[in-house]
């Protein structure tokens, strides 16, 4: 249960008078971990929740600031800490239905309040009053004799208000926090227009001759998925997130492909409602001007100063070391795709549409391996409680039990307590897994419920998938990336889930952009791992393990199409940092002309291998608060690959290295330096090479 101390209990009553006791979020929940009462929660009850949130954190805040006593760490940071928290309620939940499960009037709700949440953001960083005393007790950081981890609070809290621009003059925070709003706003736009892009962009199909190549299974949830009263005898293929999609490993009809390709790569410049153009120009234009208000060169240089890569420097020296070796293989399996299709005599020359079907005839050519003829061994579930617990179990001495008292937002939301190796209950997990159009695409993990000693709370962990929801009766058959998704995700929750720190700022994820994928995609190595694989690898009908020779079929086509793989992964980085990294205070761009440039100036610009995410539906970066940041899943694959590599030289999948990798990384939080973290686990610093070998290209 979250404690509040008396000074806060009056504000809330101060802040809460528009706000009636039978509002969900008035008081903290009464049910285990003070998890949400989904049961309960109206559409109607966020926004009276969150305006008297912002109202007593105001309150909260300024008596912090106006307290005439000397600040001290308690009476100034601890008490920066406590506050919003009635705000804090309402937002954990908002956050996750506006993204997994939302609806226009949450859209409404989502556009309305967003420069008001930048304001109130404003309102505390921008504050010089309490700055005054944030930077005095900084000053004397070094005699306060805090402990090491409220010392590195007071250091977040400092860097936090100098980042937000607290340093700067009356006139020029007015402008920023004009700026900062607008730019909430329109992020928020940029999210309701590529939902609904995404929606409208789905592909109907009235024939279906022309789905030849997918699966009966595959079938018939496009024949669910088409719903609407004019789509009835017909099938819909929805657009997932990134720019290839699913279905074009399969289809073997070329219209088809290029059709549900071209939906895709043109869902958010289609020139109605929904393109994002003008949204995402004017985003990248304020983000410029903020960082010349700001005295930066651009504005990935402001906000990479909290970052393990530092500088843009740091990060285009890391990307650019990648490219030559990727774009040399992407190029060297195009070639040999262009092979199959001239020896079937298609008589085309591949274009990107083609690219996932023949790479998949490739590699059935070279390894034997047909994607279809795995599916079968991995079942949903069985891939969650047989792989991704059971390598959780065999890590950390986790068990989950499945529970089904507590109410859920969606009736496909799965609830488990997390136990650990003592027998103790450290948090509770959710899972919510099937794709829906109200939905956000891509998968991600985030807390209904922070850990926090000071707060004494315990975490609530969700993750977020898409998955296609079979149709009913069906078996839920995802692909080895989909596992590998899981795993991943679920690295994220571990993260969450082994947090144990006081302060809720420094807790679990609260770390770094290009720190917080570390635990993730380390997490990924163990869906591959013998222990973990055959236990959950098993044929959904018989039971059957799976055979020998096709395990050896997977692992030696482990990095088959890495060239591809990485070089859409590079693209995309490369158009994140090009964006930001326009000099501070230029004009607005055209979104296409510079996105080619900016792919052919970083040598990325290949037809047949898209970026990953176009600049038009790219969530992470406008949206998502990955701007300047995309880079962290490459610069994080180096730090876990090295981090893997340690677990190789001393004995793998143990009980004993699963510990010190808890307490060394995913216990820590943002308590230390994050080179220092990962030094003190490898012994050295992180080498590209265990990347490079896991890629195939060393």
């Amino acid at each position: 249960m979250m404690i509040s101390c008396d000074s806060n209990n009056k504000n809330a009553k101060a802040g809460s008078d528009s706000l009636t006791a039978s509002n969900p979020f008035y008081a903290p929940s009464k049910l285990p971990f003070g998890v949400p009462d989904f049961g309960k929660i109206k559409d109607s009850d966020f926004k009276p929740a969150m305006e008297a949130g912002i109202k007593e954190q105001q309150a909260e805040v300024q008596k912090i600031a106006d307290n005439t006593a000397a600040p001290d760490f308690e009476n100034t940071i601890v008490a920066l800490e406590k506050s919003g928290q009635l705000l804090s309620r309402a937002n954990h939940v908002f956050d996750l239905l506006t993204s997994a499960n939302t609806n226009p009037t949450l859209q409404a709700v989502q556009e309305e309040m967003a420069p008001k949440l930048a304001a109130n953001r404003d309102a505390i960083y921008l504050n010089s009053k309490l700055f005054s005393k944030v930077s005095a007790l900084y000053a004397r950081r070094d005699s306060l004799q805090l402990d090491a981890e409220s010392k590195r609070l007071l250091e977040y809290y400092y860097q936090k208000f100098e980042l937000a621009g607290a340093k700067l003059s009356e006139a020029d925070k007015d402008k920023l926090k004009a700026l900062n709003q607008e730019e909430a706003t329109l992020s928020a736009k940029f999210n309701n227009q590529l939902l609904a892009a995404a929606k409208a962009g789905s592909l109907v199909v009235n024939d279906k001759a022309e789905l030849a190549g997918l699966s009966q299974n595959e079938i018939d949830a496009a024949a669910q998925n088409a719903t609407d009263a004019k789509q009835q005898g017909k099938w819909m293929l929805p657009l997932q997130n990134t720019t290839q999609q699913p279905a074009l490993q399969s289809l073997t009809n070329r219209d088809t492909r290029k059709k549900l390709y071209e939906r895709s790569w043109n869902r958010a410049e289609r020139g109605d409602t929904n393109d994002t153009r003008e949204a995402i120009s004017r985003i990248a234009e304020i983000r410029s001007t903020q960082a010349k208000l700001l005295g930066f060169p651009n504005y990935a240089a402001w906000k990479l100063g909290d970052q393990m890569a530092k500088t843009p420097q740091a990060v285009s020296q890391m990307l650019g070391k990648l490219v030559p070796a990727a774009t040399a293989k992407a190029r060297q399996e195009a070639a040999e795709i262009q092979s199959v299709i001239d020896k079937e005599n298609g008589g085309f020359q591949l274009e990107a549409q083609d690219w996932n079907l023949y790479a998949e005839k490739v590699r059935k050519a070279k390894y034997d391996l047909n994607e279809e003829e795995i599916k079968p061994y991995f079942e949903l579930d069985k891939v969650l409680q047989n792989g991704v617990f059971y390598a959780a179990e065999l890590l950390y001495g986790l068990t989950f039990k499945e529970r089904k008292d507590l109410p859920v937002y969606h009736p496909d939301v799965r609830v488990f307590d997390v136990i650990d190796h003592d027998g103790s209950q450290i948090g509770l997990f959710y899972g919510d897994f099937y794709k829906r159009d109200n939905k956000n695409g891509g998968a991600w993990m985030s807390n209904l419920v922070e850990q926090s000693h000071l707060m004494g709370t315990k975490p609530v962990i969700y993750n977020v998938c898409n998955f296609t929801k079979p149709a009913a009766g069906q078996p839920a058959l995802i692909s080895f990336d989909d596992v590998t998704t899981m795993f991943h995700e679920f690295g994220h929750a571990l993260h969450g889930l082994f947090a144990n720190q006081k302060y809720v700022s420094l807790s679990g994820t609260s770390v770094a952009r290009d720190y917080v994928e570390f635990p993730s995609q380390f997490n990924e190595h163990w869906a591959s791992d013998p222990k973990v694989f055959d236990h959950y690898a098993v044929h959904y009908k018989t039971g059957a393990a799976m055979p020998q020779a096709l395990k050896d079929k997977i692992k030696k086509a482990a990095t088959f199409n890495q060239g591809y793989a990485l070089t859409e992964i590079l693209a995309a980085s490369e158009l994140d940092m090009q964006w930001h990294t326009i000099p501070a205070g230029s004009a607005k761009q055209n979104v296409d002309s510079f996105e080619t440039t900016a792919l052919k100036k970083t040598n990325l610009y290949l037809t047949q291998v898209p970026p990953r995410y176009r600049s038009s539906y790219f969530l992470h970066i406008w949206s998502n608060g990955y701007a300047a940041g995309y880079y962290a899943y490459t610069w994080t694959s180096m730090l876990e690959n090295d981090a893997y590599a340690w677990f190789e030289e001393h004995g793998g999948l143990t009980r004993e290295n699963g510990q010190r990798i808890r307490d060394m990384i995913l216990s820590k939080g943002n308590t230390e330096d994050y080179n220092t973290m990962f030094r003190n686990f490898r012994g050295k610093d992180p080498d590209i090479k265990p990347l490079l070998k896991q890629r195939g290209l060393l």
